[in-house]
């Protein structure tokens, strides 16, 4: 299979629909039909910059008055930001439906974003979280676990968008199998993309398959490499990449390290 044969879907390939009543239900491969031009009431824009600034100086009940304002109008942006505020209880009690539903409405407006403009990583980001929330399911709701649904939304963020985080997800899935094929070796095609974008749990992924020499051959100072780029960009927020540093210094010899020292200063001149 090959791994960019999904890049020529089109947005409205896995563009979410709203349904009647309250709740989203979302179905990637139901295509929506184009959007017309967009225009916004400056009281909405100001609503926004009200409610970001707010948010900003820590004021989070201004700020979520001001961006609810906005993502009951239509702005993507604010509902972005709910999204993220509910998902990560910043200043509220954490909410995943509530998350759900605000980044179901930035999936259904801005599906069709281009991926070279800002605003495409927080649309991209939207397609990961319910990725993220179809893999789980959320207790209570219509959102049930559905791991093809996921994989459908991280591909999304993959392909259209060059999501360094869907790309992340999506390869999870392939090397295990769920909700795709199992294909280790595409699995590996996707982490090598996220890696070389600075996704630290790819990278650490990525790693631990070369140290391993299972699904790709045995590049022991190469994985160093990797695992040494994500341990530095992990910067302690993941223990088990932490830890699979640690074990990979066990695992590979003086000279393989010597030689991940010069890979790594490499890739950090090529970089630049």
């Amino acid at each position: 299979m090959r791994i960019f044969e999904a890049a020529r879907i089109t947005a409205a390939a896995a563009l979410v629909m709203a349904c009647a009543g309250s709740a989203i239900a979302l179905d990637p491969e139901k295509p929506t039909p184009q959007a017309g031009p967009r225009t916004q009431p400056m009281s909405i824009i100001d609503a926004f910059r009200s409610g970001t600034q707010a948010y900003l100086a820590g004021d989070r009940k201004k700020a979520i008055t001001s961006l609810q304002y906005a993502a009951e109008h239509g702005h993507a942006g604010a509902q972005w930001k709910l999204g993220r505020i509910y998902a990560d209880g910043d200043g509220v009690k954490a909410d995943p439906y509530k998350a759900y539903i605000y980044f179901s409405k930035v999936a259904s407006k801005a599906s069709d974003t281009s991926p070279f403009v800002p605003e495409a990583r927080f649309v991209a980001n939207a397609f990961v979280a319910l990725g993220n929330y179809h893999l789980e399911g959320i207790a209570n709701t219509e959102v049930h676990r559905d791991s093809r649904r996921a994989a459908q939304f991280f591909r999304y963020a993959a392909t259209y968008y060059g999501d360094a985080d869907g790309q992340y997800h999506l390869a999870r899935l392939y090397l295990d199998g769920v909700g795709v094929q199992k294909e280790p070796r595409v699995a590996a095609r996707w982490l090598y993309s996220a890696a070389n974008k600075g996704q630290h749990q790819a990278q650490a992924l990525l790693g631990q398959m070369l140290i391993a020499g299972e699904v790709l051959p045995r590049q022991a100072a190469r994985g160093l490499m990797w695992l040494t780029l994500a341990r530095d960009g992990a910067a302690g927020s993941d223990e088990w990449i932490e830890q699979a540093y640690r074990d990979a210094l066990k695992e590979t010899s003086e000279d393989d390290q010597i030689v991940a020292r010069n890979f790594l200063e490499q890739y950090l001149r090529s970089s630049r």
